[in-house]
């Protein structure tokens, strides 16, 4: 268990061209993040597409399980030690459409998220998920949640029972939601005495342009550090477990 553990929020504005192009530039960004020390990545949501719903009526912007075209994403995560959470699409074995996170770990091994409070469009394209999962990394428990997760409050106190000392969410916040994400974000991390972290989908989606924000709050709800502006950027914060302790 350490007592410190570096993490970075990619802001991150997706490419046109779909997963192959996006896996390319995740790696480049990973490696940007190893550089500065980091132990976990997140991505916003959707991010190896972009929040593009039309998109996924082509089978190719869905992953399935062991997706060969994650091969270069998993060798920088086995190069750096770094656990990545991305964000796409997913079809479950058994072809269950899913709004998922998947937490792909140095070692080789996945972990998927599914997003459970599924709101507008949609609920015509995926099956909810049941609730947040937590990936251990180096003692510390991460809550992995999704955009409209972090806008229901049992979601977060949930994962905070199980045992989180942080909530992750991969996330699409427009312009005029700067707000709310910062009342979201803040008030999950104050309540459960946790750390909130949050990666936005940056530049310009179907629902608008995005607020950016990327960034940290501490476990007494307060931010820690953000994104500058709306485009791709990588923000890194160490999360200290001192910090927990005071607040618990």
């Amino acid at each position: 268990m350490t007592d410190a553990l570096t993490v970075s929020a990619i802001q991150y504005q997706a490419l046109d061209g779909g997963i192959v192009p996006n896996a390319s530039e995740h790696v480049r960004l990973i490696e940007d993040a190893a550089s500065h020390g980091s132990r976990l990545v997140v991505f916003p949501e959707l991010s190896l597409t972009g929040y593009n719903l039309p998109l996924l009526e082509a089978p190719d912007n869905w992953l399935a399980p062991n997706d060969q075209r994650l091969g270069y994403i998993r060798e920088i995560c086995r190069r750096t030690g770094i656990t990545a959470v991305v964000g796409s699409a997913y079809r479950e074995p058994d072809g269950t459409p899913r709004l998922a996170s998947l937490a792909i770990h140095p070692e080789g091994s996945t972990e998927t998220a599914f997003k459970t409070h599924l709101h507008g469009q949609e609920k015509d394209i995926f099956d909810a998920g049941e609730g947040a999962v937590l990936v251990e990394l180096d003692g510390w428990k991460i809550a992995l949640a999704i955009c409209f997760d972090a806008a229901v409050p049992a979601h977060s106190t949930d994962a905070a029972a199980a045992g989180a000392d942080a909530y992750a969410v991969s996330a699409v916040y427009t312009g005029e939601e700067e707000h709310r994400l910062g009342l979201h974000l803040g008030a999950r991390a104050m309540d459960n005495r946790m750390f909130g972290i949050m990666a936005n989908l940056g530049g310009t989606t179907p629902l608008g342009p995005s607020c950016g924000l990327s960034g940290f709050w501490g476990p007494d709800g307060l931010l820690m550090k953000r994104a500058a502006g709306t485009g791709t950027e990588v923000v890194t914060a160490i999360l200290q477990r001192s910090a927990l302790r005071k607040f618990r």
